[in-house]
């Protein structure tokens, strides 16, 4: 089993008096993690909340300090600080970072009270058969991307002439791959489809070459983009019908209690300390296009 766990644990009052952290523990495996319901911290006034997180640059992942950051990391943070202020009850965060995507989920979904996850994960009904999903974090946009040097796709009609002798790159196994596939058919069928094995695969061989066209997450995209990629985004295919959410094994009993955070102040996506947070980890170019798909998305 393939992964890097690093465990830092945070607390309330260090959060208060500066964010000096704990001497780092190392959990050997979170499979021996012992359920910790909502309901026993709440009767104890403290507990430990175990975060499982994929690194992802801006949203999860380990800063200069060897702690965890990142957007997702600090809607978390800012958790612990709600139960501090509305239920005077200090919950400390076990940062535990798990490498693999699949092993991160299956951890979660085979895993026990008192776990949360972080690997931005399209809530779907199906996989709501397998794990409890928070509310909605954040509404992502599916960007077509292609080779700086290629024309603009305009209409999905005009696909087969735009992208002439170039086939489709696909992550297997995720929704871009899906989008892919029904585009091909319908749009440009004389296209293959190939496969990599990483977001990071595709960026490297779809700048590289003017081969290949591919779905990634724009955020992928910008991050790339600033780096320097030789990419182009074909806005009109852009498409927001996704949602993140944290997800948690099936039946938590933190679910009710993420739902209250999540809806405090008319809703969290709402508030100004959300466009902060975001904008501070992801930049204020993403956080604009990130929060109006999500308004758009609310209002169809």
């Amino acid at each position: 089993m393939s992964k890097s766990v690093a465990t830092i644990i945070l607390s309330i009052i260090l959060l208060f008096s500066g964010c000096r952290s704990d001497e780092n523990t190392v959990l050997e495996d979170p499979s021996e993690i012992e359920p910790l319901t909502w309901a026993a911290v709440e009767e104890e006034g403290h507990g430990v909340l175990n975060a499982l997180y994929v690194p992802a640059e801006g949203f999860a992942y380990a800063g200069d300090n060897g702690e965890p950051t990142g957007f997702t990391v600090a809607l978390l943070v800012d958790f612990t600080r709600y139960l501090a202020e509305e239920y005077i009850i200090m919950l400390e965060l076990n940062f535990i970072e798990v490498e693999d995507w699949g092993n991160f989920y299956y951890q979660i979904a085979e895993g026990k009270d008192g776990m949360i996850g972080m690997g931005n994960v399209t809530i779907t009904e199906q996989r709501r058969e397998e794990l409890t999903f928070s509310p909605p974090y954040m509404t992502n946009i599916a960007s077509l991307i292609s080779h700086s040097e290629a024309s603009e796709l305009t209409c999905f009609e005009e696909m087969s002439s735009t992208f002439e002798g170039r086939d489709a790159l696909a992550f297997e196994g995720t929704l871009h791959e899906d989008r892919l596939r029904s585009l091909v058919e319908q749009y440009h069928p004389d296209a293959e489809i190939h496969f990599a094995n990483s977001n990071d695969e595709i960026i490297d061989r779809v700048s590289e070459s003017d081969s290949y066209f591919a779905y990634i997450d724009i955020y992928n995209y910008w991050r790339a983009v600033d780096r320097g990629a030789e990419l182009k985004r074909h806005e009109a295919a852009d498409e927001a019908a996704e949602q993140f959410g944290y997800i948690m094994p099936p039946n938590s009993t933190w679910e009710p209690i993420f739902t209250e955070y999540f809806e405090q102040d008319g809703g969290l996506l709402k508030t100004e300390r959300y466009r902060q947070i975001m904008s501070q980890h992801l930049g204020e170019r993403l956080t604009e296009l990130l929060i109006e798909a999500h308004r758009e998305q609310v209002d169809e």
